[in-house]
């Protein structure tokens, strides 16, 4: 029997049958849109009332997170901002080294085993630009005798005691690009980038572990949920390959109760690391044949450059505003193209981690390079983040059918950062230039890069429209788009980029039925409430999932 369920407003992005009031299913599928009328010759039907006065929106599509979102949460969280956790609580920002030492201790404390080490996500020393930077003599006031790691919000950084240094053998002696170091050469505690982190092993393979669990999986579920999400990316997965991995993945994604769809795009190797591209390029070829509906495998993610906020992305002139730069290209030019070519050839998807605009170069030429040898008129590879992306970069990417995955939370959690330290005013004005991107024809989606920052479709969108930072200042009001505009991004636009919008994106008939329901619509509230608007839960394949909460 067919399901037909009225609704307050049904907004489609199906420019044929914008709007609707009613919106039938069977068996997962979209019957169509429309008034009650227009539907009930599909058969017999149940009027199912739930959501009469509700907006419904297609199920929000995001395009660049990743499991870690989930899998942080299995460590105490000690970032600044507040941090929604799968249960629908929040967990409390911490706003000082004093209370983040007191946080830690209080950690301590409840420890049983003296010689287990303490691991905590989501600190970022920018916040706190008026204090030293962080380093291992703050953590050893919390214990010098356990190690302590704590894994910064970037996912680009942490920071470790001495403890923690010790245990793995981390010293001075050591040559490796990324080690922070005092005046005196000393370390500082700091490690930049995976090559320096990954130094800390006992703590990196743990923070790596706690990824691949099943627990992270169904955090990731619940989180994405709550955001009325319904198609999600693991942006990067490196344990894909992992047959542990993949069933755990396999297994969760095929329960019933599971609320999300998964597309998995591969880091064929850790950033910088050479690997047999041409190999693991049949390999994730062959993966697309073992895909599910619910679990699907869309390309592969190369990271070229760290973060922003952490001083490691790659600038052009006149580089960093203030601070000091710690600039890294993770890849090496002259080999980039012979990396990407065996993905491109076999018609997989690629996204490139570009923080920085001179990365974002890099990124663009090679491109080019790998189109002039194989053409490919709709590949839709995509450069993500994409953040310092420039009027003349947008026109090449147009040229090349390049998409952009514009980070558009940094206007929030960073913008009055990068406004005053790290890429200074004009440059702040031009981030996530997403007004610019559609004047170019540029196809674009926005992310939350969770858990960098947390899920959230509705916030992303308020943070493209309104461009505001938590010191009310308004960065770039000429490159703000419409909230018509954001939702396009947040859904079909989203699809395209994953080469779904054939199946997800908006409501029509034949396309799954896969929605989301909000207790207001985003096009008509006060722009600036966007982000405060409820979300009750989604419908996917046609079975409604209640947000927690």
């Amino acid at each position: 029997m067919n399901t037909i369920y009225p609704a307050r407003k049904i907004i489609t992005m199906n420019p044929s049958n914008p709007e609707g009031t009613h919106i039938a299913v069977r068996d997962g599928m979209i019957l169509g849109v429309g008034p009650l009328e227009d539907l009930t010759g599909w058969g017999d039907y149940r009027l199912d009332t739930t959501f009469a006065d509700k907006v419904i929106v297609p199920g929000f599509v995001e395009a660049h997170a990743h499991v870690m979102a989930g899998g942080m949460l299995q460590h105490p969280y000690v970032g600044y901002y507040d941090r929604p956790l799968p249960d629908g609580s929040i967990s409390p920002g911490i706003r000082s080294y004093d209370a983040l030492i007191e946080r830690l201790r209080e950690i301590d404390a409840a420890m049983t085993d003296p010689a287990e080490a303490l691991l905590a996500a989501g600190f970022d020393p920018i916040y706190f630009a008026d204090q030293p930077r962080l380093t291992r003599h703050h953590l050893d006031r919390v214990s010098t005798t356990r190690p302590i790691y704590l894994h910064h919000a970037s996912g680009h950084l942490a920071t470790a005691n001495t403890a923690m240094l010790a245990l793995n053998g981390v010293t001075a002696d050591l040559r490796v690009e990324g080690l922070g170091r005092d005046a005196q050469g000393e370390l500082d505690g700091e490690l930049r980038e995976p090559a320096a982190m990954s130094l800390c092993k006992s703590a990196f393979r743990e923070i790596q572990r706690a990824n691949m669990t099943h627990q992270a999986i169904h955090y990731f579920g619940a989180l994405a949920n709550n955001a009325g999400i319904t198609t999600c990316t693991d942006l990067g997965g490196l344990s894909i390959l992992s047959e542990r991995s993949l069933e755990a993945w396999r297994t969760i994604t095929s329960e019933d109760s599971f609320p999300l769809r998964v597309v998995q795009y591969n880091l064929p190797a850790m950033p910088g690391a050479a690997a047999d591209f041409d190999a693991l390029a049949d390999q994730f070829v062959a993966l697309r044949h073992t895909q599910t509906e619910r679990f699907r495998f869309g390309g592969v993610k190369f990271v070229l450059d760290g973060s922003i906020q952490g001083f490691s992305a790659l600038l052009n002139p006149p580089g960093y505003y203030r601070g000091e730069d710690h600039g890294q290209l993770l890849a090496v030019p002259d080999q980039l193209k012979a990396w990407l070519l065996p993905f491109h050839r076999a018609g997989l998807s690629i996204h490139l981690h570009c923080n920085g605009n001179r990365t974002q170069d890099l990124a663009i030429e090679t491109i080019e390079q790998l189109l002039k040898e194989v053409p490919a008129p709709d590949h839709r590879h995509t450069i993500t983040h994409a953040q310092l992306t420039t009027q003349a970069q947008l026109r090449k990417m147009a040229k090349l059918g390049l998409c952009a995955n514009f980070f558009t939370n940094h206007l929030w959690y960073w913008g009055d950062q990068h406004y005053e330290i790290t890429v200074g005013p004009e440059r702040a004005n031009a981030l996530e230039p997403c007004a610019s991107a559609l004047r170019e024809g540029v196809s674009f989606s926005f992310h939350s890069d969770a858990g960098v920052t947390p899920l959230g479709p509705l916030h992303t969108m308020w943070c493209a429209v309104n461009r505001v930072t938590p010191k009310g200042r308004i960065l770039g009001p000429a490159e703000r788009i419409t909230p018509a505009q954001a939702l396009k991004a947040a859904t079909i636009d989203a699809a395209y980029q994953l080469h779904m919008d054939a199946e997800i994106g908006s409501l029509e008939a034949g396309k799954a039925a896969d929605f989301t329901i909000l207790e207001d619509d985003p096009l008509n509230v006060d722009p600036m409430a966007i982000r405060d608007i409820g979300v009750w839960g989604t419908v996917l394949r046609g079975r409604p999932c209640k947000a927690a909460g």
